[in-house]
């Protein structure tokens, strides 16, 4: 069905959550990690060192990463059609999913790999100025797309009133937090190839660049796995916030024609795009036409948010127990103050 996204009456339409933002971050990381995978590359060649190599390797995967969550972006993004009536929302986890298994293969496992053939080599240190180099030019590209990320993601847990980390955790949107583990651990994963550059320098001993590129591995392997676990998570059918089904469910009560709510389900077809179903008890009592006509225009009331895409409402029994907002009394809540639905 049709919406007016200009007019959804509680919603602003915001690009913090939705493609908009989603994309420039994406565009803006790619990019970054473009220009340091060349250049990491060449200082790898240069210096011979382990742990240029094991960066170089996380810049590239990181490059093709972004391709992956440009083409999520895209796809997750089309509208609902007969074929897929709950939409294309979670194609977006399908291919943030190949990204952080990109990530965990192309990153993780030849660092790793790299760091361990590279432990026995007893080569001295050579041009590491240009690693130094590389490693500060790279902390510059990597933190201004890190910067853009951590822009987005504050943001939205502004606009949620929870923790930046806890909503980076749990937010719909894969791709925001794919870019924002993604340039975090490049932030890291530079200091640790510049420990392993530095100690091999004042030791003489390669056994701490290749160290270096080990924990680089071990880092990317980390992220990637949570990436991973994540985006599984929402396949299957991630629960939703309190927060979230507070807000909808006040939503719900503040509409005029709803006297009370006796079931609420929601789940995640999308980032931050949900499924809601509801059994409600109208106001009134309307005969059976009447009131098949006030429940859909309730249903399509809803369906004018930018975060729900379908509603489906059902009668509730008289004999069912009524749900209310956390902390809020069955008084209040039939009040229906409107809630901030952020998915």
């Amino acid at each position: 069905m049709p919406r007016n996204r200009s007019q959804d009456p509680v919603h602003d339409d915001s690009e913090e959550e939705n493609g908009g933002g989603s994309v420039l971050t994406v565009i803006i990381a790619f990019g970054a990690n473009l220009l340091v995978a060349v250049a990491k590359t060449i200082a790898a060649l240069l210096t011979g060192s382990a742990s240029m190599v094991a960066e170089s390797a996380h810049s590239w995967a990181d490059t093709g990463n972004e391709v992956f969550l440009i083409i999520a972006e895209r796809r997750g993004a089309r509208t609902r059609d007969r074929a897929h009536p709950l939409g294309y929302g979670r194609e977006t986890y399908i291919w943030s999913m190949f990204a952080a298994f990109g990530l965990f293969t192309a990153g993780a496992i030849v660092s790793i790999y790299h760091g361990i053939t590279e432990l026995a080599s007893d080569e001295p240190p050579r041009d590491l100025a240009i690693g130094y180099i590389v490693l500060a030019v790279s902390a510059v590209l990597e933190g201004t797309s890190f910067l853009q990320a951590f822009r987005q993601a504050h943001g939205a847990a502004a606009k949620r009133q929870v923790p930046l980390l806890r909503h980076v955790l749990q937010s719909s949107n894969s791709t925001l937090r794919a870019v924002f583990a993604e340039d975090a651990a490049a932030l890291v994963g530079l200091f640790l190839a510049f420990l392993g550059l530095l100690l091999h320098q004042l030791t003489g001993s390669a056994v701490w660049d290749a160290l270096g590129s080990i924990a680089v591995g071990v880092l990317l392997g980390v992220v990637a796995i949570v990436l991973i676990d994540r985006n599984r998570r929402f396949l299957l059918g991630e629960s939703t916030s309190t927060e979230l089904k507070d807000a909808v469910l006040r939503e719900i009560l503040a509409k005029p024609e709803v006297s009370r709510v006796t079931y609420l389900h929601l789940e995640f077809v999308g980032p931050s795009r949900v499924y809601l179903v509801a059994a409600i008890d109208m106001t009134g009592n309307d005969v059976e036409d009447a009131l098949a006509v006030r429940l859909r225009r309730v249903e399509e009331q809803l369906e004018t948010s930018e975060y729900v895409e379908e509603a489906v409402l059902t009668l509730s029994l008289p004999e069912d127990a009524s749900i209310v907002p956390a902390g809020d009394s069955g008084e209040d809540a039939a009040l229906g103050t409107a809630g901030t639905l952020r998915a």
